[in-house]
């Protein structure tokens, strides 16, 4: 019989890393870290490769189950519904920049993250799987710019350290139109949404 791999061994995805990330903000905002301390794991979070090393980011926190894959055997209470087509739910910029732009579907939560980098998010064109979803722009000696259109309506609700959380672009949009929320942190870094009008197509 072939021996089972170990699963701490496993390769983790940018959506295992985000999950993580998830939980660190979570509990910096419980009052359990400091600003210094996610961004000292945060910054560390990133660069791990297996499951095994993303433990050590979460195991000193209370009721944070281990990180582990999610195998094809995974039990249905689990209701994990990825994007149609695979799609990401994150962005992350390391020491680089990265942009999305154009037809793309805004997830019910995104993260996007930049860590002496610049992340850009254009809304513009985008769709929404749903009719209310959530940004958590984190940026660490770097930047999120994330532009939406004027008939979006924007709910901003981040923290700047030593930084800046933009609110200029929050406020109502048109009758039903879809919610955005923004939220996260800007640690000597700066978090940008403005209002933009659409392209105009060529006739």
């Amino acid at each position: 019989m072939s021996e089972q791999p170990d699963p701490m061994s496993m390769r983790a995805s940018d959506a295992d890393r985000e999950r993580v990330a998830q939980v660190l903000h979570k509990a910096m905002a419980e009052g359990r870290l400091t600003v210094s301390e996610l961004d000292e794991r945060l910054a560390g979070l990133y660069q791990a490769k297996t499951f095994g090393e993303l433990v050590p980011f979460t195991q000193d926190l209370p009721d944070v189950p281990t990180p582990m894959p999610m195998l094809p055997a995974v039990a249905p209470g689990n209701q994990v519904m990825p994007l149609a087509g695979g799609a990401s739910t994150v962005s992350v910029a390391i020491m680089s920049q990265t942009t999305r732009r154009g037809d793309w579907v805004v997830p019910v939560q995104y993260t996007a993250t930049a860590v002496m980098g610049e992340v850009k998010l254009d809304l513009r064109e985008a769709d929404f799987e749903a009719g209310e979803c959530t940004i958590t722009a984190t940026a660490i000696m770097g930047a999120v710019k994330i532009i939406v259109p004027p008939e979006l309506t924007v709910r901003i609700d981040g923290f700047g350290f030593m930084g800046e959380f933009q609110r200029g672009a929050e406020g109502p949009g048109a009758p039903g139109s879809p919610v955005l929320r923004i939220n996260g942190l800007a640690l000597m870094g700066a978090v940008e949404v403005r209002r933009k009008a659409r392209r105009q197509l060529p006739r």
